[in-house]
């Protein structure tokens, strides 16, 4: 440690003098947790060793999981040398790790999994430092196997074991890491007690220390340059998109231009054959933070290497990273899980953030469930159970009567008033950046042309329209701009050629009517003999959506049987042949571009993509008419909602639900119009930004600060209060990276206010603001400061 930190020393008084260095390989420390072990994950067939990993027999496959020391992302974690011989995971029960001394930490990385199988569970950690002060760290556990989402995940396997034997259902183990505040000696780390499910196991540790640098300048690491399968086109060049992330390795003690990159630095790539099509550009890194920079290339190649080189503002060399490895830009997919996983989220969705979900189909003519269901699933809702005990079965006995069914209802969707242009006129006018589209939910009612896979489709039957072509080419023609997507569902709930696929809620097979009425089973309206579920309806709908529709997001619902390969490889060289590109979530039933939590948000920074989709109404994606309209979501909610999710890598996907003549009711759209209205003028603070290392505000009375979040991009930094800022002056308690000759404006509608005054207080690093009463009346929703770097 004495040598790396006397060489990082030397480095900070080079650059800062204007010399060229080359910077070290961004460092871990793996923590030992040997000691606090007290759970066995992994078993292997016929080592007779027994593991109980989630309490009920569970557990992994010990001839699948890698062993130790084990790499990953740069970074190091202890693991066995052989798994299956005994306990090999610390079970989350309030242990404490001390750390043998004192350390000034940068990040700390987790390797852990939940052994639920559900949603993502809040795990609190709570790192204790040697001046006494503690952090909570909140890390959002993803579980080990769940079974509609196929995650991405630092160590997967293909199976795992249960005592009635194997599933085949694969397994995950994660890594995560977050900043750690460095204004004292990091002294231990409290995990959290135990929960009752879904608890928290942490199979290795590691931490990156700080370099407490005294003799000035930045201490500079590469933490990592990524060559992705995003690209541009530059001048008719396509250009591979190569993600660098710098770091600043100082504690964010103090800060001043000598600590910091505080002028225009560019950043390139140096190799065999690589050419910097566009360079990337930092202004500003202060200690302790991180810098993620986009640089363009040309001519990677597979098992080949590249340098990141750094140059001051008059172009000088000041400084060169170790090597990394690089990969060519994929320009053909073919249907294999190696060749699919390297896709990622394009450009455009990453600069986005924000885009209007619709849940539009048959279930919009009944609107209707009791709090807390959904109403898009009232043809599933009606039978559990088929009695009075169920309120959606008395709603619909008493309003419809015991003898009308659920495609009953297909000749009252009617789509009468639907106005593709003035949908995505509102859209526009609310700030979103895309939509997607319900062209398929769980009734197997298409809104599109579903060739000769089924007639159960808007053309054939009810409108007798092709909604999707109607909506996607308006939007194409008259917002071209703003990005088109459908959601599909894979399975459909009574379709009886789904029944040898069925499993859980989607059983396939014909409904049994709820009422007893006689025929016992009823008719699924349109459907066509064919086959195969999977291979003659829907891996032809899928492939005809981003075909014939050209769609931008595949947004698919429930996983479970599919031929998703066969239709990720055709939507991505479709699209890369056309010049765009596009993106699968995960709930396609293979390695998806993002997560997607429902009616749920992380309470923490993830550096893998995300998107957080909640209907307007607060139970429910389908339009609920059950639901009071002062329930929705308003434009405060909307805004801070989002600014929120973007704080934290996220996109947020707002659900609107139609009505079954195509109308969207007036209390939706006044809210999504409230939120626009915030976006025309404070939008600089949302879209094409990028989260800040070192997280959010929350509120803290002591301190006198309320909660606030932080998003930058390279010659901002943006400051989104929640709360009406009172007595003339907002308060952070974080160290900002602001400094000197930096102007601070708040975004209002007429246009940014004048600088306003602003100060630090050196001792603390708290910024207070002063405002104004008349600009901040003038502002709704929340108050975005943005800091303007003065560039030097």
């Amino acid at each position: 440690m004495a040598t790396k930190t006397a060489f990082l020393l030397l480095l900070s008084a080079q650059f800062l003098a204007g010399f060229s260095v080359t910077l070290p390989i961004y460092p871990s420390q793996t923590l030992p947790l040997n000691d606090l072990f007290n759970n066995q994950a992994a078993t292997s067939e016929g080592t007779g060793s027994t593991a109980d990993f989630d309490g009920a027999g569970g557990a992994y496959d010990g001839q699948s999981l890698p062993t130790g020391p084990w790499k990953y992302d740069g970074l190091t974690f202890d693991l066995p040398s052989a798994w299956g011989n005994g306990n090999d995971n610390v079970l989350a029960d309030g242990q404490v790790l001390q750390l043998q001394d004192p350390t000034f930490a940068h990040e700390l990385h987790f390797l852990y999994a939940g052994d639920g199988t559900g949603s993502p569970v809040l795990s609190v950690f709570t790192l204790n430092f040697a001046d006494n002060s503690s952090y909570e760290v909140n890390l959002y556990a993803k579980n080990w196997w769940v079974w509609a989402n196929v995650n991405r995940a630092a160590i997967m396997t293909p199976f795992h074991f249960e005592t009635t034997g194997k599933n085949l259902n694969g397994t995950n183990i994660f890594q995560w890491s977050t900043s750690v505040p460095s204004e004292s000696p990091l002294a231990s780390i409290t995990f959290p007690p135990q929960a009752t499910s879904n608890r928290m196991h942490v199979f290795g540790l590691s931490l990156t220390p700080s370099i407490n640098d005294t003799s000035g300048g930045p201490s500079l690491t590469v933490r990592r340059a990524r060559f992705t399968t995003r690209w541009e086109d530059i001048n008719g060049v396509r250009a591979q998109a190569v993600e660098v992330t710098l770091a600043n390795m100082l504690p964010g003690l103090t800060l001043s231009p000598n600590t910091s990159i505080a002028s225009r630095h560019t950043v390139e790539l140096v190799g065999t054959g690589i050419q910097t099509i566009s360079p990337g550009v930092v202004n500003r890194l202060v200690p302790a933070d991180q810098a993620r920079i986009d640089v363009m290339v040309t001519g990677s190649t597979a098992n080949g290497s590249a340098v990141v080189q750094i140059r001051d503002a008059s172009g000088n060399v000041v400084a060169t990273s170790e090597e990394f490895p690089t990969s060519p830009l994929v320009e053909n997919y073919t249907p294999n899980a190696d060749s699919l996983t390297m896709h990622e989220t394009p450009s455009w969705w990453n600069a986005a953030k924000y885009g209007i979900f619709i849940h539009w189909g048959v279930y919009s003519t009944p609107a209707w469930s009791p709090p807390n269901q959904y109403a898009e699933w009232y043809d599933w809702q009606i039978r559990q159970p088929p009695d009075s005990s169920n309120p959606t079965w008395v709603h619909h006995l008493n309003t419809y009567g015991k003898d009308v069914i659920y495609d009953d209802f297909i000749p009252d969707f009617t789509a009468s008033k639907f106005n593709a242009s003035a949908w995505v006129d509102l859209f526009d006018q609310a700030g979103a950046k895309y939509f997607v589209l319900v062209s398929k939910h769980h009734d197997g009612f298409a809104l599109f042309d579903t060739g000769n896979t089924t007639n159960r489709n808007s053309v054939q039957l009810g409108p007798k329209r092709d909604l999707v072509a109607e909506l996607l080419q308006t939007a194409k023609t008259e917002k071209p701009d703003l990005h088109r997507g459908t959601y599909y569902s894979l399975p459909e709930w009574f379709n009886p050629d789904f029944a040898k696929y069925g499993f859980s809620s989607w059983p396939g097979g014909l409904a049994h009517n709820a009422y007893n009425v006689s025929p016992e089973l009823e008719p699924y309206t349109g459907r066509i003999d064919i086959d195969d579920y999977l291979e003659d309806l829907q891996l032809p709908q899928m492939v005809d959506l981003a075909v014939k529709y050209d769609i931008e997001i595949m947004w698919c619902d429930v996983g479970g049987p599919n031929k998703t390969l066969d239709f990720a490889a055709t939507f991505y060289n479709h699209a890369m042949d056309q010049g765009r590109q596009v993106t699968i979530n995960d709930r396609c039933g293979f390695l998806p571009d993002f997560d997607t939590p429902e009616y749920a948000t992380f309470g923490s920074i993830q550096t893998a993509k995300w998107e957080s989709s909640e209907g307007m109404d607060p139970f429910s994606y389908g339009l609920n008419t059950a639901t009071n309209a002062s329930q929705y979501k308003n434009g405060s909610t909307i805004v801070q909602t989002l600014v929120d999710i973007v704080s934290k890598n996220g996109n947020f996907l707002l659900d609107i639900g139609p009505t079954a003549e195509g109308e969207i009711i007036a209390p939706m759209m006044n809210n999504l119009l409230d939120a626009g209205s915030w976006l025309k003028y404070a939008g600089d603070c949302v879209y094409d930004t990028e989260y800040w290392f070192l997280g959010s505000q929350d509120p803290n009375p002591q301190a006198n600060t309320e909660p606030a979040r932080f998003t930058t991009t390279p010659t901002t930094f943006c400051i989104v209060a929640f709360s009406q800022p009172v007595d003339g002056k907002v308060t952070i308690s974080k160290r900002l990276p602001v400094m000197d000759g930096d102007d601070i404006v708040l975004l209002r509608p007429d246009g940014p206010t004048t600088p306003l005054a602003w100060n630090i207080d050196q001792e603390s690093g708290t910024l207070s603001i002063e405002v104004s009463e008349s600009d901040v009346t003038a502002v709704e929703y929340a108050w975005a400061f943005e800091v303007r770097y003065q560039i030097g």
